[in-house]
């Protein structure tokens, strides 16, 4: 537990998501965690809510990358975080029958072992932590600690991850226009998506660079300054 407020301080300072990514390593590492995941979801796991921050470990057992949409609707434990006020524990074994995923009070035996820890904030859920290994340390010092450091590392990850990026100021992009016209119009997000052939997230891509362009923080704030500035008609 000594090691907790420089852990906290590091990630209240970081300036990378390497450094947190590292920072929750070493918190989770001695307690026998290899695999680590952070990641930001709306209260019913919607997709394009989805956001993941770090993610480590082979979480398959078949050395492929972790997508997160196919970890997030492929491992039934996540949808304990919607009925769940507190970190809890979840255990994975092979049976006759595939995998089973269970959520337990103490992790025994073989398998894959887990600690979820839901991250809440001002709108509910915003995201969870999870860790896990093939023999982990499930005493209830180890998972103060690793609550604590967990939500702390969500925190930082979104901080840096949401921070606007530096795009160079002045005059928008055509497909940028294109966008913020329709906003204008009334279209929403999906329906532009269809109009332009595009996907949604793409949308939303030109409509986060246009908020940063024109140094605003919502969308209707940027339709209104594009306005303004004459980038797009009134």
């Amino acid at each position: 537990m000594t090691a907790l407020v420089p852990a906290l301080l590091q990630l209240e300072q970081a300036r990378s998501l390497g450094v947190v990514g590292s920072v929750l390593r070493a918190a989770a590492t001695p307690f026998g965690y290899d695999h680590l995941l952070l990641f930001a979801t709306g209260t019913g796991l919607e997709r394009g809510t989805q956001r993941v921050y770090w993610i480590e470990g082979d979480w398959f057992g078949d050395g492929s990358d972790t997508d997160l949409a196919r970890y997030l609707h492929a491992c039934p434990v996540n949808r304990h975080v919607l009925d769940s006020d507190a970190p809890f524990f979840w255990s994975k074994r092979q049976g006759v029958r595939g995998e089973r995923y269970q959520v337990v009070k103490q992790p025994r035996g073989e398998g894959l072992h887990g600690l979820q820890i839901p991250v809440f904030g001002p709108t509910g859920l915003e995201g969870a932590v999870s860790l896990a290994g093939t023999s982990i340390d499930a005493s209830a010092s180890a998972r103060l600690l690793l609550e604590t450091v967990g939500a702390s590392a969500f925190r930082a990850a979104r901080r840096l991850a949401e921070a606007p990026t530096e795009v160079p100021a002045g005059a928008l992009s055509a497909r940028e226009r294109e966008v913020l016209r329709w906003i204008a119009a009334g279209r929403r997000q999906a329906e532009i998506a269809a109009t332009l052939g595009l996907s949604a997230r793409t949308v939303e891509n030109h409509l986060r660079r246009a908020r940063q362009r024109l140094g605003v923080a919502t969308t209707a704030q940027a339709v209104r300054a594009a306005s303004r500035r004459g980038e797009i008609e009134d």
